[in-house]
Order: structure tokens, then sequence, then C-alpha cells
């Protein structure tokens, strides 16, 4: 299969620079919808130029839609948004929401879907639902190992797409809601503040682990993979993406010529593939941070990935980078971009002149009178191919020319002209009219998407005892002691850590019996993020606990929901908020695969949440919000892992504090906002929304909080007793403000 090195485009100019450098195909943003809203994004008419010259170079570009968008966008936008890309012969989409996937699904059967990487893809089941929804590639989770990827390559036969150079996210991509919730600039909407690249203290039961020379603890280098490009070939890699949308065009270019030799080399001679230093020296100087590594191919995590001084701040790359892009400027962007072609001019006395142009499996003949005898000075075969090759602004140029003449002819130049154009024309054409598509059904109207069992109407809904349903989730033993005592509160959800090891299906089922003779209901939270192997111990039980009285498992990523489904047990299923059901649509991509239970998304806000469809959402009323989900180890970086399930504090120049739990069973960390969101004042409006039920995430709080807290919800939210007094330290969270 032929490997495909794709780069990065953030303007109209990056992209011709990707093509001229030897990218196979691009991927770029349009004016809405895509994860780098303050690049150089291009408009339709732009957009509609850029896919026709990809085509005409023979590559491919792909758009970014790779963001939540909400209920109005995605049904009165989206449609017409894609309409005039899909004619044009838009060779592929990239996509987070699921809500996207459904309406390209039923609207633009002919697209490509591609799962970003913003989906967080991290195993074979989890690509497998996407392989079966008939999406066409999947761009993994950065954090992947070789082995992984080889996992996925050999259990599906979905394409692969994996990043191998450029820019680390500390977080999982899609998980992270720091910037949304810190300044309101959603990652997920395409406006992140990256506050991971910030300094931040961090401590240990009051002991700073980090000092000032090592005050960016969540600053990742960026990645550079030449040197394993081998490795990830083999591990079942199509697709070799390089990150950067909003670099400029001069570094898009020289990374993409570094990376096209060497790929070059190795489908020459790819038994004695070697990289040389002054390569690697390129790359280097073109941007780094602190140095590179080699992403999480080869490790899982660890302090040489991290480039905690941030030394880039610092440096005097700015003076020597200016010669290195004037000789990348002088070298790959400063001539007209064209695509070589074979020609063909017949010239005979007597007959039209002929030309024939072929570009790959395309072709153009045009004939023109105009050729006589020569009276007096005949026009030489040099005079013929200098007119000829005058190819001007055509996307085309001759990379060979036949001329077959006669001696003593003469043609008027204005003729040969005409000639040239004409078939140049009609090559071009010929060329763009493969790729036009016809136009899809009708765009239907507003609503029509939203999920069968009823549709969202924005009027207060009914709030009957059902919808008083209040269930408490742990973290701790200390706090499944206050809840399972506590009247008022429905049911528990048990993360499946609390019972890791070797007796897991005992003490769980234990657990879950003893709360059900307590009146309790009873679910499993499942971890955020599910590797290859980090499964066996709580997966193969599910089923039986179900049967033991087990009433759901919240799932909060695609690779658990994949083994659940594996297993039947979607009817189990509850998605948690980063399972991101923003628009109807999602909803109902969700209800055909068989869940109908949901839990709000902590981006949308009041009026949001009451214009969407709840009969089958929970809402999350108090706890603070999981921030950050990080292969990294903050522990382990800056003191050395102790498998002990840490608890760090995080500090910002603020003075705010992000409580971070190491979640050892599954090698994540957690970091959570400094405060608590907290709806207590705001039951009244709340209930109106009409949700099925509500939650209490309770993760860092001792007894005595946990109980308080819980104590004044269910007098609010299950007894109706009026809370006028919030609790001491608390935020609204995207309730009051949302995201742009």
């Amino acid at each position: 299969m032929d490997i495909e090195l794709l780069a990065p485009a953030g303007s109209y100019e990056a992209l011709e620079a990707a093509f001229s450098a030897g990218a196979d195909a691009v991927y770029i943003g349009g004016s809405q919808f895509g994860a780098r809203a303050y690049a150089d994004n291009l408009d339709e008419e732009k957009m509609c130029r850029a896919i026709d010259l990809a085509h005409l170079q023979g590559k491919k570009l792909y758009l970014t839609v790779n963001t939540l968008l909400k209920d109005s966008e995605i049904e009165e936008q989206l449609f017409r948004y894609l309409l005039p890309y899909y004619r044009e012969g838009l060779d592929g989409v990239i996509v987070q929401d699921f809500g996207v996937l459904e309406l390209i699904r039923e609207a633009f059967p002919l697209l490509h879907i591609h799962a970003s990487t913003q989906m967080a893809v991290t195993g074979a089941s989890g690509a497998r639902v996407l392989e079966e929804l008939g999406v066409k590639r999947v761009v993994t989770a950065r954090e992947l190992s070789l082995a992984e990827i080889s996992d996925i390559r050999k259990q599906t036969n979905i394409e692969i797409e994996s990043f191998v150079h450029g820019a680390l996210c500390y977080c999982y991509s899609g998980q992270c809601l720091m910037s949304s919730l810190i300044g309101g600039r959603s990652g997920n909407r395409g406006r992140c503040a990256q506050p991971c690249r910030l300094p931040y203290e961090v401590f240990e039961k009051g002991k700073r682990l980090n000092s000032d020379k090592t005050a960016y603890p969540l600053n990742t280098k960026d990645m550079c993979t030449l040197e394993l490009l081998p490795e990830i070939i083999r591990a079942g890699v199509t697709s070799l993406k390089i990150e950067g949308r909003m670099k400029k065009p001069e570094y898009t270019a020289g990374v993409v010529s570094v990376y096209r030799k060497y790929l070059d080399l190795y489908r020459e001679n790819p038994e004695n593939y070697q990289v040389q230093k002054a390569d690697l020296k390129l790359l280097f100087d073109l941007f780094n941070r602190d140095g590179f590594n080699q992403s999480y191919y080869l490790e899982r995590n660890g302090r040489d990935m991290m480039a905690l001084r941030n030394e880039k701040l610092t440096s005097d790359r700015q003076d020597h980078i200016q010669p290195l892009y004037q000789k990348i400027r002088d070298r790959w962007i400063s001539e007209k971009l064209q695509t070589g072609i074979d020609g063909r001019l017949k010239l005979e006395e007597g007959r039209p002149a002929r030309l024939t142009l072929v570009y790959g499996s395309f072709a153009a003949e045009v004939e023109k009178e105009g050729i006589q005898a020569a009276k007096n000075q005949p026009v030489t075969e040099e005079r013929v191919r200098v007119q000829m090759e005058k190819t001007g602004n055509s996307p085309f140029c001759f990379q060979k020319l036949e001329i077959e003449m006669e001696d003593r002819l003469f043609i008027p130049m204005q003729v040969l002209n005409e000639l040239r154009r004409e078939a140049l024309g009609r090559l071009e054409k010929a060329v763009l009219d493969a790729y036009r598509r016809d136009v899809p059904a009708p765009e239907r109207k507003a609503g029509s998407r939203m999920r069968g069992r009823a549709a969202g109407t924005g009027q207060e809904q009914d709030s009957g005892e059902k919808r008083r349903e209040l269930w408490g989730s742990v973290e701790t033993f200390a706090q499944l002691r206050v809840l399972e005592e506590m009247p008022g509160i429905y049911g528990i959800y048990l993360p499946v850590s609390l019972f890791a090891g070797v007796r897991f299906y005992e003490e769980t089922s234990k657990t879950t019996a003893d709360l059900l003779k307590k009146g309790k209901g009873v679910r499993l939270a499942l971890p955020h993020i599910t590797r290859a192997g980090e499964d066996g111990y709580y997966m193969e039980n599910l089923k039986k606990l179900a049967e033991d009285g087990v009433d759901g498992f919240l799932v909060r990523n695609l690779e658990d929901f994949g083994l659940l489904k594996e297993r039947g047990l979607e009817d189990k299923v509850i998605l948690d908020a980063g399972m991101y059901t923003m628009n109807g649509c999602a909803l109902q991509f969700w209800e055909k695969q068989g869940v109908f239970h949901d839990t709000v998304p902590l981006e949308l806000n009041q009026k949001e949440i009451r214009r969407r469809e709840n009969a089958g959402s929970e809402m999350i009323l108090y706890g603070r919000a999981p921030m950050m989900i990080s292969a990294q180890c903050l522990k382990k970086n800056l003191d050395r892992c102790t498998h002990s399930h840490a608890m760090l504090s995080l500090r910002d120049r603020m003075g705010k504090q992000f409580p971070v739990a190491c979640c050892c069973d599954s090698c994540y960390n957690v970091i959570y906002n400094s405060l608590p969101t907290s709806l207590l004042t705001e039951a009244e409006a709340v209930q109106k929304a009409g949700c099925a039920s509500y939650r209490l995430c309770f993760t860092v709080e001792d007894e005595k909080e946990t109980r308080s807290a819980a104590l004044r919800f269910v007098d609010a939210y299950v007894y109706g007793k009026k809370a006028d007094e919030e609790i001491s330290e608390y935020t609204r969270g995207h309730y009051k403000r949302g995201v742009e």
C-alpha cells in the first residue's frame, strides 16, 4: 500500500508550499468548524480553488471539521457549508463530533470521513466501531505505541493516520477543558489558548516537586520521528501526518521536504535506511521546544518528553531562522506551482496542426488550421518549442514535449498560442470533471435530526418525581460510606479502579449487593482512557455484574464503548460528558448505536441546555470538572513513579490550585478544576430543562465535605427546599457563559 505524506496548511500559500515540497495531501481548515480558528483559513472561493489545485497536482485535500458543533450550526449551517466543496470534489473530511459524522454519512454519502485524533481512538475496538460505520480512516491518539497501532492494523481494515512531526498536546486530544474553563476559549471549538505552555508549581503534601528550572511541567517537546519512519510504516500507518497549521509556509515546506526525502529513500532501499545529522539539524532549526522527542511510539511517558525549562522563550532562534527561511522560499515557494505533463505536436503541410496532451490517465487533443509552406524563412523546431512551452498561468508545464514537423513550414505564432491554450484548458477540464459530484439529496430542515423519542422544544418541561433521581459519583471509600447511608441519594457510581485487583469481581459484586440492600442503585464508572490490555481486570466481568444488579456503565471513551458493544451491553451504556452529545444529531447517532443515556456536555450554557432534548440525559450539578486527562505523570516526571495513586496539586501564576490524581491502574493523570462547579441555587431553572436525572461528582472531598455538599443538594433537588446560599467556593462552569 502506498504511504501518504500528509502536510498541514494554515493558508493557501502554505498549501502551495506543501505540494511544492512533496506532500501527497494536505489538511486545511475553511471559514468554519476547524480546530485552528486563528489560522489564515480559506473562504469558499479559495477553498474550491485549493481543491482544484490539489487534483491538478495529483494530490488530495482533506477539510477539517474537527470541532464540536451546536444545534444551530449543525442543522442550519453545516450542510450549506460543505455542499460546494462536496460538488468540487473534496477528498475527505476530518471530524470529531459524532453528530457531524451522522449528518455527513446521510447527506454526503460519497465523501470519505476521517475520524479525528480529537476522538481519542486508543484501540482496535474503538477503531472497529468507526470502521463499521463506514469511516475510511482513523487518526490515532498521539499517545499510542507502535505495538498498539500494529494491533489496530491487525484487527481492522481501516486506514491509519498518525502524527510523525510537530507539537504534542499534554492532554489526550478532545479531552481537554483547561483553556475552556480557565479562559472561555474552548479547544473543542478551535480556540485553545494553550495553558499547558505556561509555568506551574507542583506540590505533593505541601512539598514542592519542581523548581524554577523545571517550571513548565505541562509543556511537551515537539515530536520528530524521522529516525523511526521504517518502524512506523511497518506498524501499519498509511498516512504520515505533520502537525503545524499555525506555522509559516516556510516551516511547512522545510519539514515536508525532509520527510519526503526519507520516505522516498525508504521506498528505494528499506534495508539501508539512515538519517543524516544535517537533516535532523534542519528540522531542529525550523522549530523545537528544548529539543525533540519521538512521541509515545517507544515509551509510555517520561521526563525526557517534556520541555520543562521552555528554552524556546530565551533562545536566539529568530536571528538565525530568517536566512534558513529565505533558502526555503527560494527552493520551494518562489516559483509557480505547475504539474508536469507530456505533449506531442505534429505539424504537416496541408493538415491541421495537432497537439496531444497526456497527464496520467487523462488526455486532450486539439487541431488547428494554419500550416503553410514557407515562402521565405521557415519556422524552426526551436522557435516552435519556445512558443509551446509558454504555459504561463496554466496549472501545467511540459516535462516532455515531442515535436514532429516537416521542413520548410510556416505557422503563425497566434495559431500555436491558440492550440496550446485550448489543449491545456481541455486537459484541465478533463481532470477536474473527474472529481466533480452531483448535488446530494436536498437539505433537511433544522430539527429533523433530533433523536427519535422526542424533540427538544426549548419550553419548560415536566420536572416530575422521575426527573429528581439524584446520583452520586465517588472516587474513595470514604465518600462511598457517606452516600450509601444518605436518604435522597438514588444511586452511586463506583469507579472500577476502586476494586482493581485479582478479586475485582468478588469485591465489586459484594459492594453492589450491599448497596442494593440499602435501596441504592449501582452503576460502574469506567476509566477515562482505556488502552490495550488495561481492561482485563474489569471488562470480562461486566456482564456478570449486570446480572448481579449493576444498572449501567459510565463510558468515557470510544474504546470502552466498542468493548461493551462486543459483549452486547450497549443498552447499559451511559455516556459521560466527555463523549460530547453537543447536538441533536449526536444524540440520534448514539441512539442508533443502542445508547439512550448520556451526560449533558459541560460546555453548554443554560439556554442551550434548555433547548436540548434531555429525556435520556443526566446533568452534573456538582463537582470538579476533569480539565485534562494525560498519559504523562507529574509524579514520575518531577519525582519518581511509586504506583501509589498519589494526589498532587498544580498551582498557576494566579495562585489557583488544581488537584491532580495519579490513576496508576490505567497510567494516566487527571487534572481537576481548581473549584467545583455548583448549581445548588439554580435548582428551579435546572429542573425546567427536563433531565432524566442529576449527578454529584465527588473527587478530592473528604467525608465531611462530601456529607455537607450532598445534604444540601438532596434538600434542594430531591425535597424541593430552596437553597439561598451556595457552597463557600465554587464556579458555575459554563452554565451561565457557555463557549463561542
